[in-house]
């Protein structure tokens, strides 16, 4: 047995002292009294975490997922092999909204690379339906040919026969007919996600009622904080359970407000990259179906300027949000424990943790400032 002590866990407060089975898996996590010496390797308070899991990720390597054909098998490999080296677990395939045999034949290209997967590469989740159901003027950078009333006809011929393939689905509650599809996704056991909406405080309240338990990038494409008009931010606040889908690059989200969202629903951030088709390549100017994206120091924009997305990757995310806030332990909890607990995992980081190799893990050092990750061997 090896033992490894004076280790943080995020979200789990004090040091602890974790047991190492024969083939270097995590078998015991044991907390360390304050002031107590233990026998193992000293981490020196360096943080232990799961790898990091993106909800939101639109694609990579010049890959956009609801583009895929079966001919990018290939790539898409290639690219949850960069996401693994990249810090990433797993992902939820991001698919925007599209048109209807696009968005089939991108589900099944997923099957495909989901049956493919192996030690080394990043895990395919279900895919994240981003769209079509979403308010008209709140759209962003979603082509408008392709946006859709929401109905269960509608739901059934996007998703039918990939019901057990889809993990999210991003909508506007406020739309006419949203209540029947939100209860037939929660019957399907598939998230929703409060998104590119209009909605005001009551209405978001009554979706979380229904069972709408995340907000898609919040802030953005949707009604902000205001002292008059609290809208969905403040609703899910307040709610408590709903997480919070955050963009920290700097530019999709202010780091004075990141940071105010951290502190107001600390158990509720959850960090994604909203990565586009460029990550992994260089800025410059690069193709989205048939308009031009326009990458600059990691963000990602329309011709007329609308913001589509990022480059970044998303540890890279944490970094920056613990630099901001001051608060590393949250911020890595942000990518890695807290995205688990939206997906159903338990809320405890020692259950998450507990039975995988140590190599599959993340080790975190330095400072909030400075902070840094690595494979933890």
């Amino acid at each position: 047995m090896r033992w490894l002590t004076n280790v943080r866990l995020p979200a789990c407060p004090g040091l602890w002292r974790i047991a190492l089975d024969g083939d270097g898996c995590i078998a015991s996590l044991e907390p360390l009294a304050e002031g107590t010496a233990a026998a193992g390797d000293d981490w020196g308070g360096d943080w232990l975490s799961p790898g990091g899991v993106d909800l939101q990720i639109n694609g990579g390597l010049g890959l956009a997922f609801p583009e895929l054909q079966e001919g990018d098998l290939p790539r898409l490999l290639e690219l949850l092999e960069l996401l693994w080296r990249d810090g990433v677990e797993a992902i939820a395939p991001t698919l925007v909204t599209c048109g209807v045999p696009e968005l089939r034949q991108a589900l099944a290209v997923l099957r495909q690379a989901r049956a493919a997967h192996r030690p080394g590469r990043c895990r395919l989740l279900g895919a994240h339906l981003e769209g079509p159901f979403l308010a008209p003027a709140r759209r962003g950078a979603h082509p408008s040919q392709h946006l859709a009333a929401p109905s269960l006809a509608a739901l059934e011929q996007r998703i039918g026969d990939f019901e057990q393939e889809i993990a999210l689905v991003t909508l506007a509650p406020e739309l006419p007919g949203a209540d029947a599809v939100i209860a037939e996704l929660r019957h399907l056991g598939i998230l929703v996600s409060l998104g590119h909406s209009e909605a005001n405080q009551e209405q978001a309240t009554q979706a979380f009622e229904q069972g709408v338990g995340m907000l898609t990038h919040a802030f953005n494409a949707m009604p902000g904080l205001h002292h008059r008009s609290p809208g969905p931010i403040a609703a899910a606040a307040l709610r408590g359970t709903v997480a919070l889908g955050l963009i920290a690059d700097g530019v999709h989200v202010a780091p004075a407000m990141a940071v105010l969202l951290l502190r107001l629903a600390p158990e509720q951030v959850v960090l994604v990259s909203d990565a586009l088709a460029p990550y992994g390549l260089a800025d410059g100017v690069h193709r989205w179906d048939e308009r031009a994206l326009i990458v600059e120091n990691g963000s990602c924009r329309l011709e007329d300027g609308t913001l589509a997305g990022v480059t970044l990757p998303l540890l890279e995310a944490v970094c920056r949000l613990a630099r901001w806030s001051g608060d590393a332990d949250r911020a890595i909890a942000a990518a890695t424990v807290l995205p688990r607990r939206v997906l159903g995992q338990t809320h405890d980081c020692t259950a998450q943790l507990r039975g995988l190799p140590l190599r599959e893990t993340l080790r975190w050092s330095g400072t909030a400032e400075r902070l840094h990750w690595r494979r933890a061997a």
